[in-house]
């Protein structure tokens, strides 16, 4: 009798176990479905098991993203001319955007990484995979991606009580320049990047989207790639009614007055040749908005003048 009731009391022991066993694994996996997950641009589903507190990014304006996020204090490395914010350009170089140091990033034990899509060379892209590094692809193409991004990345990072309102103000301000100039009568418009050689913009980047939203029509917008070389030839024939130049830094490039030379072209009649600083219009972060008031003002006043003469 006495063996008997050891048994049972062994038998009784060895369930209680065995639930509470069940109970800590359930546990485990009710706690592992709670990783933070997103998609990213090639519809990759990135997950991480907590917060990242080590990010890199392997590109300036994605460097901006990430601070935008409330992420700036967790990015341990960045790429060249990452200079804004101003704390920025006290990261840790890992490369070029076009030739990264794998080494310096590996060094760096990153968590998160957030590579550019069409920047950042493929084949090192593949192989911070490969050494099972999390990689977070990104592509922003158009102004409504800004926010989208500046979610996605603050939920890996914990950050969303900070983006959220980031988010907000950046979306209250595009719906206000939709409202106020995407209504208005089209002006043709030419974007020039560059000089030597002649570059544009095409109709699938973030400037087309810019130009669209101030009301204007950019002359190569049939062009599917990104900032497309174009000939003198192809914008008479198109005759913009404003320029809109870029150049390399903050100083209104010299190659912009070349147009005066054919007075032919109602931009140049009217004046309407105008400059907006790179960093404003062609980094695909908040800043873009200050661009692309800019823009929409400059596209205005050549709207008035065609009205008026």
């Amino acid at each position: 009798m006495a063996l008997l009731m050891s048994l049972n009391m062994a038998s009784r022991l060895y369930r209680i176990r065995f639930h509470l066993s069940f109970i800590v694994l359930l546990a485990t996996v009710g706690h592992s479905s709670f990783a933070l997950e997103v998609t990213d641009d090639e519809g990759l589903v990135v997950q991480i098991p907590s917060p990242a507190n080590r990010i890199i990014s392997l590109a300036p304006s994605l460097t901006e993203l990430l601070f935008a996020a409330g992420a700036g204090t967790k990015l341990v490395g960045v790429v060249e001319y990452s200079d804004y914010p101003e704390d920025a350009k006290t990261l840790p170089i890992v490369g070029r955007h076009d030739l990264l140091d794998m080494e310096k990033i590996i060094q760096l034990q990153p968590d998160l990484i957030v590579a550019w899509q069409t920047g950042n060379p493929r084949a090192s892209v593949n192989r911070l995979r490969e050494f099972g590094l999390n990689v977070y692809i990104a592509e922003p193409k158009d102004l409504s991606s800004i926010p989208s991004h500046i979610d996605r990345l603050s939920i890996l990072a914990g950050t969303e009580s900070i983006a959220q309102q980031v988010i907000a103000d950046f979306r209250l301000k595009l719906q206000f320049l939709s409202n106020e100039y995407q209504a208005k009568a089209p002006v043709k418009t030419f974007y020039q990047v560059w000089d030597s050689p002649l570059i544009s913009a095409g109709g699938n980047e973030l400037i087309n989207d810019i130009i669209e939203l101030c009301g204007g029509v950019n002359i190569f917008v049939e062009i599917n790639l990104i900032a497309p070389k174009v000939s003198v030839e192809a914008v008479l024939s198109r005759n913009p009614e404003a320029i809109i130049a870029s150049g390399m830094d903050i100083e209104r490039p010299e190659w912009l007055n070349e147009w005066t030379r054919w007075p032919q072209l109602t931009a140049v009649a009217n004046d309407a040749l105008f400059f907006v600083a790179p960093e404003l219009l062609q980094r695909h972060t908040p800043r873009a908005l200050i661009g692309a008031e800019k823009m929409c003002e400059q596209i205005d006043l050549a709207r008035n003048k065609l009205e008026t003469n």
